[in-house]
């Protein structure tokens, strides 16, 4: 991304994206007052979310146990209600369905790829599933501090052992495969990227014409495989994403605050809700809606405009397709491919 100017001043920035993430599927009950368990509190968190300023909904579903579900029939009946409680905001399934151990001393897994490729069979259908790209170590206990864990169940030896071990399975195999299916669908894939090395896999995708269609993004700051919380890392990311890609900053506990005030200083958009942080000041619990709260008005202090609903759709470029790798690579900033024979680097806008 290029900064002129007056890019950072917020008249001349998109107005800002807030993605939530409410559900958490790592966590159970016990860990937070903030889970939602039954459907019905499922879908009121969504609507208490949005009545507060997200316009992403980033979507996991509980059993009546309490537990992640792995039952696409109950994304089913999930993102039915969602379409009817909050149907101005962007309906984002997470793609590991839910990683969590079924019980104590488990694994902690990304399901099958078999399983995974039938959420582009949802219905209705969600606006956005998430897509890894290359096999990663997702070590999420990595980071975490003894504060960040309090009163959880990662003060369990062995849950912590799961979540170390766990590694978020996105082979080429998977991913190119994925994308075909979710293009049929008409659904866009969010891709979850955490450094720059997934981030070029990406392009290459592109530019090979597997993939033609919005670059829509989270940089994932959470350790253990994925970037950490190093400010040079979010900006060199920042710097090697194409200007017409769009990028929220996503990152865990303690430091979503910092690294969402860098971004939205930036023009950049913003992920908040307890699947990434429970807490606000040291030592006090904050829950999604006070995340979103709090950023509605860190981004005010910068003068920084809220997206609602149909801007958030306009922004993600919900529905948009592209019909051949150049376009693709037109509508993205991207420097165009070499023709054969051609020699020097190749310049966007230019053909």
């Amino acid at each position: 991304m290029h900064f002129l100017d007056d890019s950072l001043y917020p008249e001349n920035q998109e107005k800002l994206v807030i993605q939530v993430a409410p559900y958490g599927p790592q966590w159970l009950p016990s860990d937070s007052d903030d889970i939602a368990v039954t459907m019905d509190a499922q879908i009121q968190k969504a609507v208490d979310c949005f009545n507060a300023g997200a316009s992403v909904l980033h979507v996991h579903v509980r059993e009546e146990d309490g537990k992640g579900s792995k039952k696409l029939s109950k994304f089913n009946e999930m993102l039915g209600l969602l379409r009817e409680a909050v149907p101005e905001m962007v309906l984002q399934v997470g793609g590991s369905i839910s990683f969590a151990p079924e019980n104590e001393g488990q694994a902690a897994t990304w399901l099958d790829y078999d399983t995974r490729h039938m959420l582009a069979e949802l219905d209705p259908a969600p606006d956005q599933v998430t897509v890894a790209v290359n096999t990663s170590q997702m070590n999420i206990v990595e980071l975490l501090t003894e504060d960040d864990v309090q009163g959880t169940i990662l003060e369990n030896p062995q849950y912590v052992q799961a979540y170390t071990e766990m590694v978020s399975d996105a082979r080429p195999s998977f991913y190119i495969e994925h994308l075909e299916r979710l293009a049929k669908s008409g659904i866009q894939p969010h891709f979850m990227l955490g450094h720059v090395h997934q981030l070029e896999s990406v392009e290459r995708l592109i530019r090979k014409g597997l993939y033609q269609g919005p670059l829509i993004l989270n940089y994932v700051a959470i350790g253990g495989g994925a970037a950490g919380f190093n400010p040079a890392d979010l900006m060199e990311f920042v710097r090697r994403t194409p200007d017409g890609a769009v990028l929220t900053v996503e990152s865990a506990m303690r430091a979503v605050l910092p690294m969402n005030a860098m971004a939205i200083a930036m023009g950049l958009h913003v992920r908040v809700g307890i699947e990434d942080n429970l807490w606000g000041r040291k030592g006090e619990r904050i829950t999604s809606v006070q995340q979103i709260e709090q950023t509605v008005r860190l981004a005010r202090e910068l003068g920084r405009d809220i997206a609602d609903g149909t801007e958030a759709r306009r922004i993600y470029k919900i529905g948009e397709t592209y019909s051949s790798t150049d376009e693709t690579i037109a509508k993205l900033g991207m420097a165009p491919n070499r023709r054969v024979g051609q020699r020097g680097f190749t310049i966007p806008g230019v053909s």
